[in-house]
């Protein structure tokens, strides 16, 4: 339908497992972090063989996997950087990441020293607000650069418009934003000392704040911004599946999402819709626009803070924050995925409690949404159980409709 190359999807992963879910719901790439040097430290991240496990399991079905190394390095890291890179190029052949995210100039020195088959990407960390930075990068021996979360969709075909062909721009359309620039946030360090910049973030965007005022022992007046609340910082999450055209034509190669410690079940809803859009468009842009609604309600269905368009269009409003709490929309919960299935029983990992006579959905990859039923539980040993309270207990489901391997199952809220 068009004569643009189809962007790619690039999902998050804090796990194998969420990795492998993001794979097989749609997702062309995924990037993750090790146990060192990316900006997620309280995520699970990889060990060296779980990422080789990870790689391979992507290679294996012709999608990339990008791993983040995108701290701002202090001179204590560098030598640590260098061997981490070093281990990362001597993988095992088919085990090699596609890509590094990187954002500071001297770790990218690094990488080009220690690790020169693998392709180098410039993290939104960078600032990456004009086209000479991105031609900068470039000139440098970079195939991608992300940019930065404040540019708008005009900014971002200007940028198209005015860099070499061959360097691909990759830019977030979906996840939790930032109260500072490009994410990078010095309130975390100031407050606890733990760096947001080292990876290290105890997210204070999100947190309560009072004036330092007591009214009585113990009692502080709230901090209020023009009478709204208290969460002065919290900002909406963004969300741009209404606008694939749009994207499409500022020509971005790669739409990414955010959430390295988003759940499989996130991973997967948020991975499926967008795929179908994606595809949905590039075959027709009438077939896009009349599944608008589905593309609503699944995007809805994932745990969020309330939707918005950040900065594509405007710079953001008053209304982009959540004064008044910090909590979630949530309408379904996580119960599982299906390992494998035998005679009828479905192997599962326990996520959430459920229990016989319960109404669940399972999910299927191409983007229908099967009832089902639970029929019966039992537990490794074969025991007959009514309920499975146990968090990531082995169990063995039987459901009232046939299952497929690696199918994740939900459960609406008011279904329990």
């Amino acid at each position: 339908m068009l004569d643009r190359k189809k962007p790619e999807l690039l999902m998050p992963a804090s796990s194998l497992e969420v990795l492998k879910t993001a794979i097989v719901y749609g997702a062309d790439a995924v990037y993750i972090g090790g146990e060192m040097y990316g900006l997620r430290a309280k995520a699970k991240n990889f060990s060296m063989q779980e990422m080789q496990e990870g790689i391979g399991y992507a290679h294996k079905h012709g999608k990339k996997v990008y791993v983040t190394a995108n701290i701002t390095a202090h001179n204590r890291d560098l030598a640590g950087v260098k061997e981490y890179f070093t281990e990362l190029a001597a993988f095992p052949q088919g085990m090699v990441p596609d890509a590094l995210i990187i954002s500071d100039p001297g770790v990218f020195e690094i990488a080009k020293e220690a690790a020169p088959g693998i392709e180098l990407h410039i993290s939104t960390q960078a600032n990456n607000v004009n086209y000479h930075t991105l031609r900068f990068w470039h000139k440098l021996g970079a195939s991608r650069v992300v940019t930065a979360r404040e540019l708008s969709i005009a900014e971002i075909a200007e940028l198209r418009a005015n860099i070499p062909e061959e360097l691909e721009i990759e830019t977030f359309i979906h996840g939790a934003m930032c109260i500072s620039y490009s994410g990078r946030c010095l309130l975390s360090n100031y407050f606890t000392g733990r760096d947001a910049n080292l990876g290290a973030c105890t997210h204070p965007c999100r947190w309560k704040y009072y004036l330092m005022e007591e009214t009585r022992p113990g009692e502080y007046l709230p901090v209020f911004e023009n009478d709204r609340g208290t969460y002065i910082f919290n900002s909406k999450d963004l969300c741009m599946i209404e606008y694939i055209p749009e994207l499409v034509a500022a020509g971005i190669d790669s739409f990414k999402v955010e959430g390295r410690m988003k759940t499989a079940l996130y991973v997967a809803a948020v991975a499926r819709t967008y795929r179908r859009a994606i595809d949905d468009f590039f075959q027709s842009e009438e077939l896009y626009r009349k599944n608008l609604s589905y593309y609503r309600e699944e995007i809805a269905k994932c745990t969020y803070r309330q939707y918005t368009t950040g900065f594509f269009f405007q710079k953001p409003s008053p209304d982009a924050q959540i004064y008044d709490n910090n909590t979630y929309v949530k309408e379904y919960k996580y119960l599982g995925i299906v390992r494998s299935v035998k005679d009828g029983w479905c192997e599962m990992e326990q996520r959430n409690k459920f229990c016989v006579g319960d109404q669940a959905e399972a999910m299927e990859f191409l983007g229908e949404n099967i009832p089902v039923k639970v029929l019966a539980i039992k537990d490794e040993e074969g025991n007959q159980m009514e309920s499975c309270p146990h968090p990531q207990q082995k169990i063995f489901v039987r459901f009232d409709k046939e299952l497929c391997e690696n199918e994740l199952v939900r459960q609406k809220e008011s279904d329990q």
